[in-house]
């Protein structure tokens, strides 16, 4: 298990945002508990990666641990050329990647985890597809944001931010006075 300063960055630490990641982006599915050496295999070849990851606080050996988990088990996002994409496979860490035939879909889909990822929100894996009324965060960090209510009472809200081509999301805890319903 990892501290917390041994994880790779959620992120490419070149770049702000995966929106300045320029290229063709794939999805890696990779062999089981190995998405982090995966991204540090990315990191080392200069290949931009997205590998969206939570705190996690688990109790073991008597005291709580605290760890980082990835949010899409055995699943990390990169992009670059077909040259990139070989030397990832070259890694011997992945099952397969697949390819992305709506790649603005996904880049929007992803900055908008990733914006909830570096707003400090609350966070969690949701490996379903979420069923519920679809709306819009209208301000604060996550402002724009869509997705799909799946929980909500009088103070908070549960919403799922999807990745369609996983059929997976990340829920996210928010003001449920900052949703507004999309037609």
């Amino acid at each position: 298990m990892l501290s917390l300063s041994e994880n790779p960055s959620i992120l490419t630490p070149e770049v702000k945002s995966l929106t300045e990641l320029r290229g063709t982006w794939w999805i890696a599915y990779t062999r089981p508990r190995f998405e982090k050496a995966f991204a540090w295999d990315l990191y080392s070849h200069g290949i931009g990666y997205f590998l969206p990851m939570y705190e996690k606080t688990i109790f073991s050996g008597g005291r709580n641990r605290h760890l980082m988990s990835p949010l899409f088990k055995s699943y990390v996002f990169f992009c670059g050329t077909e040259q990139d994409r070989y030397m990832a496979m070259r890694t011997n860490r992945l099952c397969h990647t697949l390819d992305v035939a709506d790649q603005e879909r996904l880049v929007e889909e992803l900055s908008s985890i990733e914006v909830a990822l570096f707003s400090k929100s609350v966070v969690d894996a949701y490996p379903n597809l979420p069923v519920g009324r679809r709306c819009r965060i209208v301000s604060g960090p996550m402002r724009n944001t869509e997705g799909i209510v799946v929980e909500r009472n009088c103070a908070r809200a549960r919403m799922v931010i999807e990745v369609t081509i996983l059929t997976q999301g990340a829920l996210v805890e928010i003001d449920a006075d900052l949703l507004e319903p999309l037609e």
